[in-house]
């Protein structure tokens, strides 16, 4: 397994919420992941008045060097991805008109370029002109499977349909009407033609047309395919498919009715991307359609041109600009999926394969995509009533039995029981029901834990630690009895010699038959300021993330790393060692992934110089000052 395929496992945190995208590593094209919505990809806009360009982009294509080429009513432009820039012929030549309405790359690497008044070819530093298409205003290209190159578009008051093949073009202007607005070949290899009389299946055999008016669209990228290969088009009342030569609606799911398809693209992963005129962008993907306008950070409502890039990236035109949506290296779950407004404080991957996310707003459940959220009934519902939750589907329930809105830490015990706390009260999950302990108090429960004996620890920051065993507490020690001044901010069960492991503000203390047996501080060589995390790894040994540092502990011996040892940064959040013996640390600078041999040498010889991969804000991970108050913060997973 590669670092890249470890990230498919999910690494869930507050704030990132879920990290479980995999990065793609060296020149290999890919794809957009096919199971998110258009808000969970990465979104770039570069807007015209901003100076990216003179006016819309009509056409986008890319040469096998990586350069986009925009076409504009005032040019061509050539994009790094940073700036646009105006390319123009060298010498006296010159296009055929400045308007480009129409761009290629072909397989031989001709950069074909579709005029308001022409065709030309760019290849090997040689502009060519093809004067057959003089005075043609070619709306549409397209290179098909045996090399040809076909142009559509329109000269004068008549559309036509020119063939380029071996430098000179054969034009048809018969039955097209004004125009020829869009062409597509199929998985069966047959080319179709959108015209002003209708549609037309030009190849394999003689030219047939299917004279329906719904067809009559002039715009290019109209046509595509269904996933069971039938021929889409996009037109004023929607978009329909092709059914034994008539149009048939082509519904799409959960999608709101009236919008105007403009352009359709479907995507090396099955993904149908539509242009409208008046919505924005939809996105149908496995199932489900979700939207994204203006109002979400797209440049425009009005798009005017589709393109998916070699490297799986899908890029937008709109009237006011070009925008681009990329694949993040950590996936983010928000409102839009179906959560509750509020930011998660825990996180819990249950073994059932669900994932538990405790919060202000209530609990929520996320299985298999869904999303079922639990709260009191005096969050606004009457009682028992259950609705779908959120503009991303699932559930409501205001009946269960939870104590309180505000969940913190959630903890699963043995029997797969959930105990989730709040500030009225700890509770389990059973059956569909919360079922309270009334004898835990009420209070900030920062840690719930299960030592494997039976016994579930539970701090309680006013009042002290519990054990319980089953549903009832067999023990309480106040924190007075440890002789312990600052609050526990962190538990954990030692497997290996019993008794407990608390963090506290500077220091860490190993409890035992209600004696501290064991503590450590910075003059032991602890990093200084608040314990966040604890956590054993494979060999027994203690980790511990502080504000200041990553300490390990282990035979009385404290090494901290720090930023001297190669770590990006020094403030750890919580730290997490997947089952590719790789070692996570959520930071203030970032998701950092380590190998474990790495950090186990760097204990072993303080000189040597960590190696970490860091993903920061740009690959989707939200950063935090300080961590969550709450426990887990992190739980790993398959989503």
């Amino acid at each position: 397994m590669t670092w890249a395929d470890s990230l498919k496992k999910a690494v869930i945190g507050p704030g990132t919420i879920a990290l479980g995208i995999a990065l793609v590593c060296g020149p290999t094209a890919s794809a957009l992941n096919p199971a998110l919505d258009v808000n969970q990809y990465a979104h770039t806009a570069w807007i015209f008045r901003e100076g990216f360009a003179q006016g819309r982009v009509t056409a986008i294509t890319q040469t096998p060097d990586g350069y986009l080429w925009l076409g504009t009513e005032f040019g061509l432009l050539r994009f790094d991805g940073v700036r646009s820039v105006p390319w123009h012929p060298p010498g006296n030549e010159h296009l055929p008109d400045t308007w480009v309405r129409s761009l290629l790359a072909a397989r031989d690497e001709t950069l074909w370029i579709g005029t308001l008044q022409g065709l030309a070819s760019w290849k090997d530093g040689k502009l060519t002109r093809y004067p057959e298409l003089a005075g043609h205003s070619v709306n549409t290209l397209l290179a098909d499977r045996e090399g040809t190159v076909w142009a559509g578009g329109y000269a004068g008051p008549t559309g036509t349909l020119c063939a380029i093949k071996n430098g000179s073009a054969q034009c048809d202007g018969s039955g097209f009407g004004q125009w020829v607005g869009s062409l597509y070949e199929d998985r069966d290899g047959a080319l179709w033609a959108a015209a002003q009389t209708g549609l037309w299946r030009w190849r394999p055999g003689d030219p047939k047309r299917y004279p329906v008016s719904e067809f009559a669209v002039g715009s290019s990228q109209t046509l595509n395919e269904s996933d069971d290969g039938r021929l889409l088009i996009a037109g004023q009342d929607g978009i329909r498919q092709l059914v034994e030569g008539k149009g048939i609606a082509y519904p799409l799911p959960g999608a709101r009715s009236g919008f105007k398809p403009e352009r359709l693209l479907r995507d090396r992963d099955g993904g149908l991307w539509i242009g409208t005129l008046d919505r924005g962008l939809l996105h149908v993907h496995q199932g489900r359609t979700d939207v994204y306008t203006q109002a979400n950070g797209l440049s425009g409502d009005f798009v005017t041109r589709l393109f998916e890039d070699r490297e799986g990236d899908i890029w937008v035109a709109t009237k006011n600009g070009l925008d681009r949506f990329r694949d993040l290296a950590v996936r983010t779950i928000s409102t839009n999926q179906g959560l509750p407004s509020a930011p998660p404080w825990s996180v819990l991957a249950a073994r059932d394969g669900s994932v538990w996310f405790g919060t202000l707003d209530g609990l929520s459940r996320w299985n298999g995509g869904r999303v079922t959220t639990y709260r009191t009934p005096s969050s606004g519902s009457a009682k028992g009533e259950r609705r779908d939750a959120g503009s991303g589907g699932g559930r409501e329930i205001f009946d269960s039995g939870l104590p309180d809105d505000g969940v913190g830490t959630l903890f699963e015990d043995g029997d797969g029981r959930l105990w989730v706390s709040t500030l009225r009260g700890v509770a389990y999950f059973e059956n569909g029901r919360f079922i309270p302990v009334s004898q835990l108090p009420a209070g900030r429960t920062s840690s719930i834990a299960g030592d494997g004996t039976g016994n579930l620890w539970i701090v309680n920051e006013p009042h002290g630690l519990y054990r319980v065993r089953g549903e009832t507490v067999v023990e309480q020690i106040p924190w007075a009895t440890l002789r312990l001044e600052t609050p526990v901010t962190a538990l954990l069960p030692d497997p290996r010699q019993g008794g407990l492991w608390l963090g506290l503000q500077g220091r860490v203390a190993y409890v035992k038959d209600g004696e501290i047996r064991a503590s450590y501080v910075a003059a032991d060589g602890l990093a200084e300021g608040r314990v966040n995390d604890l956590r054993f790894d494979g060999n027994g040994a203690l980790w511990v993330a502080m504000e200041s540092g990553l300490s390990h502990v282990k035979n009385g011996r404290v090494v901290t790393l720090t930023t001297r040892n190669g770590l990006p940064c020094d403030a750890v959040h919580w730290s997490l060692e997947d089952d590719d013996h790789s070692v996570w640390l959520y930071m203030v600078c970032g998701l950092v992934r380590i190998a474990s041999t790495e950090l186990n040498a760097a204990v072993v010889d303080p000189t040597r110089r960590i190696q970490p991969t860091v993903f920061g804000a740009s690959d989707g991970v939200a950063l935090r000052a300080t961590p969550a108050l709450y426990r887990p913060q992190v739980a790993a997973g398959v989503v």
